[in-house]
This record gives structure tokens, C-alpha cells and sequence, in this order.
């Protein structure tokens, strides 16, 4: 099973879903019965300029959730999407975990 969340799925969170805000990105997410655990990313070209960035960003955003769901700490039957900020910038996949576990907990 990927956990990428399919493209037709975003306006759903966006419209349904609820958002929590962080220092490194803002997470929508939509809790359903049918529902899995997937996350999408956004990151947008005002908050990150070059296109190497841009990449960088969402691939360490997927990468962290991706090992959350596969410790189990990522809250079952939940869509997510993960809007980068511009703090997250030069920052590590630990930091993005930490940043994922706190919004975690904040959702509950």
C-alpha cells in the first residue's frame, strides 16, 4: 500500500478536513471510515523559489511520514495534506518527524 494520497482526494481534506498549524508546515487532515493513512504534499513557489528546494521539501515531508506510518505512529483512517512552510527549509527528516508527532497529537 503507498501512502501518497491521490490527487482527486485533496479538495476533499481541504473542504471537509480540519487544518493545525506548525513551525515547519501546516497539516490538513480528514479522518473517515474509509479512509487510509495517506498524506499529500504542497509546497508552494512563494515560500520556496528554486524548483530543487521545492523537490527537496515534499520528498523529506513524505519520506518522515512514510516512516511514521510504518512505526504505527500515524493515526489510522486519517487523509492528510502537508503544506511546507518556508521554516522548513534546510531542515532534516528528524525534524519533520518530531514536527509530524507533535500535529499528531494535536489532532486527538
Amino acid at each position: 500500500m503507498t501512502t501518497r494520497l491521490p490527487g482527486a482526494k485533496y479538495k476533499r481534506v481541504f473542504d471537509r478536513g480540519r487544518s493545525i498549524k506548525g513551525r515547519l508546515l501546516v497539516a490538513w487532515h480528514l479522518s473517515s471510515e474509509d479512509a487510509d493513512r495517506q498524506a499529500g504534499v504542497v509546497v508552494s513557489k512563494k515560500s520556496f523559489h528554486d524548483a530543487v528546494d521545492r523537490n527537496r521539501a515534499k520528498r523529506v515531508m513524505r519520506e518522515a511520514f512514510r516512516l511514521l506510518v510504518k512505526e504505527g505512529a500515524a493515526p489510522e483512517r486519517t487523509e492528510w495534506v502537508l503544506i511546507g512552510r518556508a521554516a522548513l527549509r534546510g531542515k532534516k527528516c528528524g525534524d519533520v518527524e518530531r514536527e509530524l508527532r507533535w500535529v499528531f497529537r494535536q489532532r486527538s
